[in-house]
């Protein structure tokens, strides 16, 4: 009889995951920043130069110099002469003197002599040329000045970084047009079991089309990953380990997803075992779904075997791909959305593991509800249906209807 799986608490076998990959400094390589979204970089970013680099306007109005508008109020107006518009886009191209003032639009630069702008709400026309001012103006009021945003040499982005949108506009706006990122990790993917036919194939009686590949190489891509889908292998160990130890020198990591029986956990553990030092770490994790997980690392390379249920296996690599992928490219898993929301069913934990329930989210009244999405975990439309996943504790025996939970968004 073959032993049953010793299972390890999630976050222990995480832990014990991280800690045995090797602390090297991930490869940099160097991309056009507007193709640099989602990726990680490998340097610090510093300004070449201010931000704005010239003082601006933020209203609509006109430059002045604020000692010009001392005392200045509806009934006691100050008179000032209108030299000029600002055209945008241009140097300004005129200055501003004493008892003077210049048209300007939101964003133009301040033209010399000026050290403040009056909203044009608080203006009205006195003659040619000339305006009543209605309000009195503050040195730098309604001014951006120059560097408010940064100073030349400020550290604006840490290596380790994940550039996100706003962060290509900011490198946009300094004129940093190329940047040094970590190399994507190579993620192979195996897919194995007699029952599988690709997903472009009819499946016959007892066949399934082959999921795993598909939504794992989508969840790689998410994190940063480069996915490297292998054939679908047979359940065959000498066929398994040599399509294994090719992927092992291909790639980066190696993904072996497989069918959930006994025999082929323990098949795909051995082969693992057989690509290198020290191997298997994590043989079973007490989640569910996802308890037949392996963790190891392979001479050097984290290797990871799913089970092969589509929705066990999606848990597992979001709990422990996700975060490997992120650590290899030099950085931390970007925080997860979480909202706060009601049951809106009884879900029933698993005696001795965490359970992760699918859900969707469904705005009443009287608040957010999650509703369970239940089913087994080879049925992925369980996965497509939800948008977030409930986590029901170690010990828990389930959340009854009603239950204040932390629902974490799924992307």
């Amino acid at each position: 009889m073959k032993q049953l799986l010793t299972l390890t608490p999630r976050p222990v076998a995480l832990k014990r995951l991280l800690d045995a990959l090797p602390t090297t400094t991930p490869a940099p390589e160097q991309v056009p920043t507007a193709q640099a979204l989602g990726r990680v970089l490998a340097e610090d970013v510093t300004a070449p130069h201010p931000l704005p680099h010239f003082a601006r306007s933020v209203v609509d109005g006109y430059a002045v110099r604020a000692q010009d508008t001392v005392g200045a109020s509806e009934s006691l107006p100050a008179y000032l002469a209108v030299v000029g518009e600002l055209p945008m886009g241009q140097p300004p191209a005129l200055a501003v003197g004493e008892g003077e003032a210049a048209l300007i639009h939101t964003g133009g630069a301040l033209p010399e002599g000026a050290n403040a702008v009056v909203m044009v709400e608080r203006t009205q026309e006195a003659g040619p040329d000339e305006i009543e001012v209605l309000k009195a103006v503050a040195s730098g009021e309604n001014v951006i000045p120059v560097g408010e945003d940064v100073q030349p040499g400020d550290l604006v982005l840490r290596a380790g970084h994940r550039l996100r949108a706003q962060g290509l506009g900011g490198l946009a706006a300094l004129g940093v047009t190329e940047v040094n990122v970590t190399r994507q990790p190579r993620v192979a993917i195996i897919s194995t079991g007699d029952e599988l036919v690709p997903p472009e194939q009819t499946p016959g009686m007892n066949q399934v089309r082959d999921i795993n590949s598909l939504t794992i190489a989508a969840l790689i891509k998410a994190n940063g990953g480069v996915p490297m889908r292998q054939e679908i292998l047979p359940d065959d160990a000498d066929a398994l380990y040599e399509a294994a130890a090719k992927a092992w020198q291909a790639a980066d990591v190696v993904i072996i997803t497989a069918g959930s029986s006994v025999s082929v956990r323990d098949m795909t553990a051995d082969v693992i075992q057989r690509l290198g030092e020290p191997g298997v770490l994590v043989h079973g994790v007490t989640i569910k779904p996802g308890k037949p997980t392996i963790l190891a690392i392979c001479g050097s390379k984290p290797v990871f075997g799913l089970p092969g249920n589509p929705v066990s296996a999606m848990n597992a690599a979001r709990l422990f791909v996700a975060p490997v992928l992120w650590r290899l490219q030099g950085s931390e898993a970007p925080r997860q959305g979480i909202v706060h929301a009601r049951m809106a069913e009884n879900a029933v934990g698993a005696t001795g593991r965490e359970t992760f329930v699918s859900v969707r989210l469904e705005e009443r009244e009287d608040g957010l509800w999650a509703m369970p999405n239940f089913g087994e975990s080879n049925l992925i439309f369980t996965l497509v249906r939800g948008e977030g996943v409930v986590r029901i504790p170690v010990g828990a025996t389930g959340l009854p209807k009603g239950a204040e939970v932390e629902v974490t968004l799924l992307t």
